[in-house]
């Protein structure tokens, strides 16, 4: 009797990483592999409050079949969801259970984040093979844990493998969108450049604030383009239609954006203001969009920071901590990108991002274990 090709099946799933996983999706989908994609993530973007996940909302339109986790994780500092957090957490490995038993995955590939970690550790107990991606400089918290459980353990930066089994380790960068790569830097600015605002799906409060304090100040010079998150998106968008109509036009609000979406805002920015995650640092450097970027400090292990660090001596980033930033010490920092576009821009030309190629690196490695 002719074999039967069977089609494989695989549990993608990560904290917020569902940019970095819709990236290899795509890289998948592009090579026409016989995979059977499912992603477990949460299904809110920020604890305690009704916040969509990116991955909630837009994977299921892009025809992946995507599951909600209830997990719970140990807080870095003590709120009112700091309880309900740790209750959760025995409820995770449970929830992780019934998924994986019924989605029966033969292999688990996990971006991190507390929403991966019972996925990784039930996944292993019932024989599942896994797979870690790490995207940070450093490392985060659950692959730091779910990295005894792995089979191999992909990683974005050199300085990630101090952190990880040295024979688990590869090394693939990190994904990063091709239309990304494929946007030329250009050679000049114009009139009226453009800045984008991020502070990531979620938003990020200080960056906003920041933000809402020197408006006036950019858009005399600037066009702006604020991802604001879901939480302040009506804010903004009240800001936005208060302006005098001269920048009114200047000023564009999202709340939250598709993968694409984000790419392509990206793709019409000139200079990018954002947070110093790892995603978002991977396509500055890949685009060699002048930046400036404002670590969160409260990541584990300063993890946005080396990040940040990582892109200023590419030379691509100004870095802009969050405890000295006002609106002057912004605006000085704008200024100064936009005086020395030129030599930015000169001075990274030959330079090739670390990203080149990695999700092609690791649905290679994918494939080495189906």
């Amino acid at each position: 009797m002719p074999k039967i090709n069977k089609k494989v099946k695989i549990v993608m799933t990560g904290g917020h990483a569902g940019s970095t996983a819709f990236v290899v999706i795509e890289e998948i989908r592009k090579q026409n592999k016989n995979w059977d994609i499912s992603w477990i993530g949460f299904k809110s973007s920020l604890e305690g409050q009704k916040v969509p996940s990116l991955s909630s909302i837009y994977f299921p339109k892009y025809h992946i079949k995507t599951y909600g986790i209830t997990a719970g994780r140990i807080q870095r500092k003590l709120t009112i969801h700091t309880f309900p957090s740790i209750l959760k957490i025995p409820i995770g490995f449970i929830h992780a259970f019934i998924l994986l038993t019924r989605i029966k995955p033969d292999l688990i590939l996990s971006f991190g984040g507390f929403a991966a970690f019972p996925v990784v550790i039930v996944g292993y107990f019932l024989g599942i093979t896994v797979i870690i991606h790490e995207q940070t400089s450093v490392v985060g918290r659950a692959n730091r844990y779910s990295s005894f459980f792995a089979r191999k353990i992909a990683i974005s930066r050199v300085t990630s493998k101090d952190y990880f089994p040295e024979n688990k380790i590869i090394l693939t960068g990190n994904p990063t969108p091709s239309e990304v790569f494929e946007k030329k830097p250009e050679r000049a600015l114009g009139k009226t450049p453009t800045i984008f605002v991020t502070g990531g799906q979620s938003g990020a409060l200080a960056i906003n604030n920041i933000v809402e304090s020197s408006l006036l100040s950019m858009l005399k010079d600037f066009h702006l383009i604020h991802l604001t998150g879901i939480r302040n998106e009506k804010k903004f968008k009240d800001i936005q239609t208060g302006l005098p109509e001269n920048l009114k036009e200047r000023y564009r609000v999202y709340g939250i954006v598709s993968p694409k979406k984000f790419n392509a805002l990206f793709r019409l920015s000139d200079i990018v203001i954002s947070r110093a995650g790892a995603n978002t640092v991977s396509k500055i450097l890949a685009a060699k969009k002048p930046s400036i970027l404002i670590p969160l400090p409260i990541s584990y292990l300063d993890e946005q920071k080396k990040n940040a660090l990582f892109a200023d001596k590419f030379g691509i980033s100004r870095v802009l901590n969050q405890d000295r930033m006002t609106p002057q010490s912004l605006v000085r920092e704008i200024k100064y990108i936009k005086a020395n576009w030129n030599n930015i821009l000169q001075n990274v030309r030959g330079k090739e991002s670390p990203d080149k190629d990695a999700a092609k690196k690791l649905v290679e490695v994918v494939e080495n274990f189906v």
